[in-house]
């Protein structure tokens, strides 16, 4: 989700800052989103340490170039995420940007000190995270984002990650992020995952009307299709595309042999159609990242695509992948040759 393609094609500039602000709805609160949207994991020291110049650089930069819809959660860093993010933001209009962030992973003191962060991030803490979905977890977990970034309410919340807690989820999570929400603390909610099925089912059985879905409506899976897609077009909820380069595999014009995907070695198999996908995209003279990122933005029910950066260099090379143009034939010819579903748009 973070990788960054090799060579995109830039284009007029004016022209993305024009397609970033008009937007589209997310949700049915009244908010609405640019096709590409800002996620700040990597600000968080995800895989290594920046500088906080570097993080307010990349924030700097995404709002330059028109970018006003930005997504964090506490797991980033163990509360540095927020922090740096709040940060950068702080002194813009509040009503001028759309912010994320997310429930289910609260943050507490950890009885072993201050020690280095065991899941991916580069800081070193004395909070530890506790999942926790319950009524009292959410509450106390949204306390601790206002304060850690610095506002008196949050645009969206996602209930991140519930995959082996979705009864908890269900009836402690949503339950209290309704509440929120009714109170004016936030302003809409939904589920944030790296899978869609039980997205689609929170679809079905809540109020949410925004969801996360990550890495299952890309260029290489469109397994969402099958099950949320449809219960979100149903039902008018909104899905924000993420990792829509598979953990790396898509962020490159060809993929090396150590590419990962699904955060894993990549199979053969799936090297190979990526290859096959490459190869229609170097005949149409489209970068594959390029591809990548336009391609979830095409289906309606998808308001943004959301990826990540960690310098002002990330976040332009970003912004010229969605400014580069893809022509309607290569999108054919990828469903002519069975890389892609037929039924997409």
């Amino acid at each position: 989700m973070t990788s960054q393609a090799e060579h995109p094609t830039p284009g007029t500039g004016e022209n993305i800052r024009r397609a970033l602000t008009a937007g589209r709805p997310l949700g049915n609160r009244g908010l609405r989103v640019g096709p590409c949207s800002f996620g700040a994991a990597p600000i968080a020291n995800l895989g290594r340490q920046i500088t906080e110049t570097d993080a307010h650089a990349a924030v700097d930069t995404a709002w330059d170039a028109g970018i006003r819809y930005f997504d964090v959660a506490p797991h980033y860093g163990l509360g540095l995420g927020e922090q740096r993010l709040g940060a950068a933001l702080d002194g813009r209009p509040r009503g001028d940007y759309v912010l994320s962030t997310k429930v289910g992973r609260l943050l507490v003191d950890n009885p072993e000190g201050v020690k280095e962060d065991p899941e991916g991030f580069a800081v070193r803490s004395p909070l530890t995270r506790r999942m926790d979905y319950s009524r009292d977890g959410v509450l106390r977990s949204i306390e601790q984002s206002l304060v850690r970034l610095g506002v008196d309410y949050i645009d969206v919340v996602f209930v991140h990650d519930p995959d082996d807690y979705y009864r908890d989820a269900l009836e402690g999570a949503f339950p209290a992020l309704e509440e929120l929400r009714s109170q004016g603390i936030i302003r809409s909610y939904g589920a944030g995952m790296n899978q869609s099925r039980m997205l689609a089912d929170f679809v079905r059985e809540t109020d949410l009307d925004v969801v996360m879905c990550a890495g299952r409506y890309s260029l290489l899976d469109q397994g969402a299709l099958d099950d949320l897609i449809p219960a979100a077009t149903e039902r008018g909820v909104s899905i924000v595309a993420a990792a829509v380069f598979n953990s790396g595999i898509l962020a490159r014009n060809r993929p090396s042999t150590q590419a990962t995907y699904n955060y894993g070695p990549a199979p053969a198999h799936v090297l190979s159609r990526v290859n096959a996908i490459a190869d229609v995209c170097e005949r149409h003279a489209v970068a594959l990242p390029a591809a990548a990122v336009h391609y979830p933005i095409r289906h309606p029910a998808v308001s943004t695509v959301c990826v990540g950066a960690r310098s002002a260099e990330q976040v332009s090379r970003n912004v010229a992948l969605f400014e580069t143009r893809i022509p309607e034939a290569l999108w054919e010819e990828l469903a002519s040759e069975g890389l892609v579903r037929t039924e997409t748009p």
